[in-house]
C-alpha cells in the first residue's frame, strides 16, 4: 500500500486518528480512526459494497454520435452533481445506444460519488444513468446504502487532501477502497443514523427551496418597483428624468492595497474587494480593516449614504457593484482603491434606495454599455456622471427602500437558519457517526 493511502486511511475525513489515551470511556476503544463503541468494526471502503469500480467513457468523449436528447438514459457530468443535492433526478445530457454501449451503465438507485474536479461528492441516482470515469459507483452496498451516503459526505472534505493533482484534481480507486471508516454492528442502527440525518438533510433543502423562492420574489419585486411597472399604494404620477452628473460629487480614493492596511487605528479603508465580496447592497464599515492616518490625510470622510462603486470586474455581471454605507456615526471611512466613492444629492436619491441603484435597469443597463476594457471591464466617474435615468421622488424611493429591506430582512433570516442548521448537521454527524451518541 502506498504511504498516501495509508494517510487516507488514517485521517479519513471527521474520523482522525487519536493518540492512545487511558481516558477511554467504558464501553469504548481506541482504533485507527479514533475511538469508537467496543462492538463497532473499522473497515475500508472496499467492504462497504461488493465492488468500488470506475466508471468508462465512450471515445473520443466529444463525439456527437455518443448523445440523443430524445433518450431515456442520462449521462452524469460533474456539473450535474454539484448543482443537485442528494438525489440526481435528471441529466443535461443524454446517450444514444452506442454511447450507453461504450460507457458504464448503473441502475436508477445506485450511489455514486465524484473522483475528478469536486472529489468526493456522493449522490444517489433516481434514474438510469451511464457515468464516465470521473466517478465511481459502489455495487451493491454491503451496509445500509444510506448510512453509506452520510459516510461519504463526512469523508468529502478529506478527498481534496489527498487526491493526485494534475490538470484537475481526481482519486483513484485504491485510495478510496483503503480508506477506513467505522461501522456500527447492525443495519438497524445503521439506519436509524441514516434516518436522523436524512432528517436534518430534508429539513436543509425545505430551507434551500424557500430561500431559492424568496430570492425569486425578491427579484420580481425589484424588477417591477425599480422600474415603475407596479406602484406601491399611495403613489402616482410620472417619474422625473435625471442626469445623475448634475447631483453628484465624487470624493478622493486612495490607492493603498491591502498588505499596507492594518487591524487597529483610526482611519476605516473600503477597499475594492470588500464591495466584491458583500453579501448585502449595504456596508456598516465597523468590519473594515484600518489605513495609516498619515496616508488617509488627503482623502475624503465617508458619510452614510455615500455609494462607493467598485471600478473594475472580471465579467460584465460584476459592472456596477456597490454599497451604500450605513451606521458609519462617529467612524473615520476612506474609499480606497479601485474605487469610486459617490456622494447624491438626498433630495434626489433617497437613503436607503441608493443601495438598489446597482439594480435598476436603466442605471445598470447604461452602464454595462458603456464599460470597457480587455482583461476587466472598467466603470468610471464619467460613466456614472453621464447616466441619465427616470426616478420616482424622494418619498416613493424610501417607501421602495423599506420594501426590499424588509424582503432582505427575512431573506438573511432564514439563511442564518439554514446556517445553523448545516452546523447542528455537522454535530450530528461528529456523533452519530463515530459512536459517540448512540441510537439504538
Amino acid at each position: 500500500m502506498t504511504d498516501e493511502a495509508m494517510e487516507v486511511r488514517n485521517a479519513s475525513a471527521g474520523y482522525a486518528p487519536q493518540v492512545e489515551s487511558p481516558a477511554v470511556p467504558e464501553g469504548y476503544k481506541q482504533t485507527e480512526v479514533g475511538v469508537i463503541p467496543e462492538d463497532w468494526r473499522v473497515v475500508p471502503l472496499s467492504h462497504t459494497a461488493e465492488r468500488v469500480t470506475r466508471g468508462a467513457s465512450p471515445r473520443p468523449i466529444d463525439s456527437p454520435v455518443w448523445f440523443d436528447s430524445n433518450s431515456s438514459v442520462g449521462w452524469v457530468r460533474i456539473s450535474d452533481v454539484t448543482r443537485s443535492g442528494r438525489l440526481l433526478l435528471e441529466t443535461t445530457q443524454k446517450l444514444s445506444r452506442a454511447g450507453v454501449h461504450n460507457s458504464r451503465p448503473v441502475p436508477a438507485g445506485s450511489l455514486i460519488m465524484s473522483i475528478c474536479a469536486t472529489v468526493g461528492r456522493p449522490i444517489e441516482t433516481r434514474l438510469d444513468v451511464c457515468i464516465h470515469d470521473g466517478f465511481v459507483v459502489f455495487d451493491q452496498p454491503k451496509v445500509d446504502q444510506s448510512f453509506l451516503y452520510h459516510v461519504l459526505v463526512a469523508l468529502e472534505p478529506t478527498w481534496s487532501k489527498h487526491g493526485q493533482t494534475g490538470s484537475q484534481m481526481n482519486l483513484n480507486t485504491g485510495i478510496i477502497n483503503s480508506c477506513l471508516v467505522p461501522l456500527p454492528p447492525s443495519e438497524d442502527e445503521q439506519g436509524a443514523i441514516a434516518t436522523a440525518l436524512g432528517d436534518v438533510d430534508s429539513l436543509l433543502e425545505s430551507l434551500d427551496r424557500l430561500i431559492a423562492k424568496k430570492r425569486d420574489i425578491k427579484q420580481a419585486t425589484m424588477q417591477q418597483l425599480l422600474t415603475g411597472e407596479t406602484r406601491l399604494p399611495g403613489f402616482e404620477g410620472e417619474w422625473r428624468s435625471v442626469r445623475l452628473g448634475d447631483h453628484v460629487t465624487f470624493l478622493k480614493n486612495g490607492t493603498h492595497s491591502r498588505a499596507e492596511l492594518m487591524d487597529s487605528g483610526e482611519v476605516r479603508y473600503l477597499h475594492y474587494g470588500d464591495i466584491h465580496a458583500a453579501d448585502a447592497a449595504t456596508l456598516n464599515p465597523v468590519a473594515l480593516p484600518f489605513l495609516p492616518s498619515d496616508n488617509a490625510k488627503s482623502l475624503g470622510r465617508l458619510n452614510d449614504g455615500d455609494v462607493i462603486f467598485a471600478d473594475a470586474s472580471e465579467d460584465i455581471e460584476g459592472v456596477g457593484s456597490s454599497v451604500e454605507l450605513v451606521n458609519v456615526g462617529d467612524v473615520e471611512v476612506v474609499a480606497g482603491l479601485h474605487t469610486i466613492a459617490a456622494r447624491f444629492e438626498k433630495s434626489v436619491l433617497a437613503d436607503g434606495f441608493k443601495a438598489y441603484l446597482q439594480f435598476c435597469p436603466e442605471f445598470i443597463s447604461s452602464l454595462r454599455r458603456l464599460a470597457a476594457g480587455t482583461k476587466v471591464y472598467a466603470t468610471t466617474r464619467s460613466h456614472i456622471s453621464g447616466i441619465e435615468m427616470r426616478l420616482p421622488s424622494v418619498e416613493e424611493q424610501r417607501a421602495i427602500a423599506a420594501t426590499l429591506k424588509n424582503m432582505d430582512i427575512e431573506l438573511d433570516a432564514l439563511e442564518q437558519r439554514r446556517a445553523k442548521t448545516a452546523a447542528l448537521k455537522q454535530a450530528m454527524m461528529q456523533e452519530l457517526l463515530t459512536g459517540r451518541t448512540r441510537l439504538v
